[in-house]
């Protein structure tokens, strides 16, 4: 058996699964997300994380023979900051990946020190709310006590694989997000740019997600119920493992993950390097993608529905779907987290624009939903005219229990995805990982496609205009939207989290 764990925005999940991929048990626990200052975004590892997992594994393991455990996975929401003691303790609460804007100055100021250029030809991207240097940044200069405790720094995976083995670990594909700390043509620290941002932080040691690094420890072993012994995996970042998990794993397979956020991975043949998107390291030595994310998804129609006293999700979704194609004149910009890829703007804000009094939640949810999907088709634009063409779409994630949701983005996209007939996620991906590295498992079967849905041409357009508007609206906005960020930043106090 092979424990698979993943760290998200909305909740903690694991799963127990047998040498065949049978899912034996599976397991999550909700949390939510500290918000304390606007552009903030935080979560308390060690009073949240680290008791999940502890709570997700006995779980796992009743009824079970915990001996036949053969190997753990642990993946997670990244890249992350997590600041810590020598022990793992951390020193204040996890800076979150490009959903915490915080560090727009920083951002602008390294962008300037380094050179934007530089940066990109070196690390394969421009700084951005993604990037873990400049948050590093943001704290030395605004909570000097709390950087100068800390001694290691880790994402929300390396953090509990710490914990579960002792052992100070990062895997390349979240080294390579952790901009400018990493050199991606070389496969390790920007040994010069680290020693200047992160000073006295001891630098990771490096592997690959599927390598095993470590072992549970006794003390972790009596936290959690896990054998001791049982060998760990490095694990990576969330939407790998849910690529690895749909079987994204050749050149020119790309997944579209259906989350909190939207995010988006290529897999390519060759390294690319694109300011407008991120250009990472893969999962096993030698592979390479590239990848982009939206600042909210799920988490903004969740949104929507906590601001309209939590409706029953299906039947809002079944009355958007009774709304036809254009929302009846309503277009949502979904920037209500700034944005991350391709504009990076954490200033941008959102936006409805066309509103009546003949509109209701159904016309709301259902823009928001084309928003979204206007915001994808930039992104997969840009794929189509870089380094690789994408030759396969495959959606997962559990937004593609919304069919509606999968069906507008194929139609404004204009083009087609494929549904694995198991859309577990990143925890499911994780036990992959766990059963290859540590039991030589095959598990590129585990995987398999269930349906392919296709663009309806009778609507290409009507979404060719409303993409035009979409993109038109933000041109026309942005000062706006920048003005009213620092408005927004001027009337905030923050609070501890």
């Amino acid at each position: 058996m092979h424990i698979g764990i993943d760290i998200g925005t909305g909740s903690t999940k694991g799963v127990l699964v047998d040498g065949d991929g049978t899912i034996l048990r599976k397991e999550s626990v909700t949390h939510t997300m500290s918000s304390p200052s606007t552009g903030w975004a935080e979560f308390d590892a060690q009073q949240q994380w680290w008791p999940e997992i502890q709570q997700i594994s006995q779980r796992l393991l009743e009824g079970q023979d915990a001996e036949q455990v053969h190997g753990v996975c642990v993946s997670g929401m990244g890249p992350c900051l997590v600041l810590m003691e020598e022990d793992f303790t951390p020193v204040r609460a996890a800076i979150l990946y490009g959903v915490d804007t915080r560090a727009f100055q920083e951002i602008e100021d390294l962008t300037e020190q380094l050179g934007d250029e530089r940066i990109v030809a070196r690390c394969g991207n421009s700084l951005s709310s993604q990037s873990i240097g400049p948050k590093m940044r943001w704290v030395r200069d605004h909570e000097p006590d709390s950087f100068t405790r800390a001694v290691r720094w880790g994402s929300a995976h390396s953090y509990i694989l710490g914990m579960l083995t002792g052992e100070y670990v990062l895997d390349h594909h979240t080294a390579s997000q952790s901009d400018p700390l990493y050199d991606l043509t070389a496969e390790t620290w920007a040994e010069d740019w680290y020693d200047e941002i992160a000073e006295h932080l001891e630098r990771p040691r490096l592997a690959w997600a599927n390598e095993a690094v470590g072992s549970i420890t006794a003390e972790a072993s009596r936290a959690t119920g896990l054998p001791e012994g049982t060998p760990v995996c490095a694990g990576t970042v969330d939407a790998w493992t849910e690529a690895w998990s749909a079987g994204v794993r050749a050149p020119g397979d790309t997944m579209l993950q259906y989350g909190s956020t939207f995010f988006v991975v290529q897999n390519l043949r060759i390294q690319a390097h694109e300011a407008q998107l991120w250009s990472t390291a893969g999962i096993t030595e030698g592979s390479r993608c590239l990848a982009a994310g939206t600042a909210t998804s799920g988490s903004l129609t969740s949104w929507w529905r906590g601001q309209w006293g939590d409706p029953d999700f299906g039947q809002l979704v079944e009355e958007a779907g009774s709304v036809p194609p254009g929302a009846r004149g309503l277009v949502v910009l979904p920037y209500f987290a700034g944005e991350r890829t391709p504009i990076f703007d954490p200033d941008a804000r959102g936006t409805v624009i066309g509103l009546t009094l003949s509109h209701g939640p159904a016309e709301i949810f259902r823009a928001t939903y084309e928003g979204i999907a206007c915001g994808l088709r930039q992104i997969l634009d840009l794929l189509e005219e870089g380094v690789e063409r994408p030759e396969r779409l495959v959606a997962v994630g559990g937004g593609t229990q919304s069919r509606l949701w999968v069906q507008i983005v194929s139609d404004v996209t204009g083009r087609s995805q494929q549904i694995p007939d198991q859309t577990i996620g990143a925890s499911y991906g994780a036990a992959m990982l766990a059963a290859e590295t540590t039991s030589g498992i095959d598990t590129r079967d585990w995987a398999c496609i269930g349906e392919t849905v296709e663009p309806d041409p009778q609507h290409r357009e009507l979404y060719d205009e409303i993409f035009g508007l979409y993109t038109q609206l933000y041109r026309d906005n942005r000062e706006t939207m920048h003005r009213l960020a620092e408005l927004q930043r001027g009337s905030d106090t923050p609070v501890q989290a």
